[in-house]
């Protein structure tokens, strides 16, 4: 099996034939649903007739096969990520909120290309499944609260996302020295807003793009599309949501509690407790 390979899924929708008959409730949702945009909400006989497109694997909840053992390699990753940063005096000179503020708008992308260059393998499967009936009962009297819960869970066509990077990442077959610029061009981003020292970061930028320029012509002087095809991914790299990295990788082992705060306490010791599972690892990590 591919270590991306998930389990195998029959698709549960009606409009498939492979599932059971819809419920009763299914079917009043469900026309409720499209009686505005599927003039025939019904057939001749007055039974529910979905419409002809099935979107299961898009909104099918995920989570890791072996949550133990990816969790532990994503949270060392995690703490070298943070450690990177630490290790570049550019990054401890600038002020503490505008350090801040580059670890809150970095970390995703910059853990991607960690769990890439450490080869960082997973496969996820189906979530237990929450029924539409509860999903009715916790909106009403949470106020929503456990929805939106809901909505953040990693779905699969999200995960697919993420895997999708990870491969183009692995396909440029990255030098630790391409991989180091990388981080620093994603992490120096002067477009963050509230920024003390904007234009400090901006020439830090500058400068990690000028020497991954230098270090690609170098190591690749024939491919002169590889600086194009590293920017793109790096790009694409951004559009990966945290809420799929923290419910992922950080939510079985954190719980509840709050992920950026426990990397602030990576970052700067002392802002925080110490005593998760996360900052268990980080004095190890940071010594390597």
């Amino acid at each position: 099996m591919h270590p991306f390979q998930e389990e195998q899924h029959k698709c549960q929708c009606p409009v498939s034939g492979q599932g059971p008959p819809p419920t009763i409730l299914f079917n009043i949702l469900s026309q409720k649903r499209h009686s505005n945009n599927s003039p025939a909400a019904e057939d001749n006989q007055g039974r529910y007739s979905p419409p002809h497109n099935c979107h299961c694997d898009q909104r099918r909840t995920v989570c890791l096969k072996d949550p133990e053992g990816v969790c532990q390699a994503a949270s060392a990753v995690l703490v070298k990520t943070i450690c990177f940063m630490t290790s570049l005096p550019s990054f401890c000179h600038l002020p503490q909120r505008d350090q801040l503020a580059l670890l809150r708008n970095s970390w995703v992308p910059l853990f991607v290309l960690g769990l890439a260059q450490e080869h960082t393998e997973f496969e996820v499967t189906d979530s237990p499944a929450t029924s539409i009936l509860k999903q009715i009962l916790l909106n009403t009297s949470a106020g929503g609260h456990e929805m939106e819960k809901t909505a953040a869970m990693p779905t699969l066509a999200k995960v697919h996302k993420l895997k999708a990077c990870m491969q183009r990442l692995w396909n440029l077959d990255l030098s630790p020295k391409e991989y180091a610029y990388i981080k620093g061009a994603l992490l120096f981003s002067p477009d963050v807003p509230g920024l003390q020292a904007p234009e400090f970061i901006e020439s830090l930028q500058q400068e990690a793009h000028r020497v991954l320029h230098e270090v690609v012509v170098t190591l690749h002087p024939q491919d002169q599309g590889r600086l194009t095809r590293i920017l793109l991914t790096a790009s694409f790299l951004q559009t990966i949501p945290h809420s799929l990295i923290s419910e992922l990788f950080f939510r079985p082992v954190v719980g509840q509690a709050d992920l950026f705060q426990l990397m602030r306490e990576i970052l700067s010791p002392g802002t925080a407790t110490k005593d998760t599972a996360v900052e268990s690892k980080s004095a190890k990590h940071c010594q390597r």
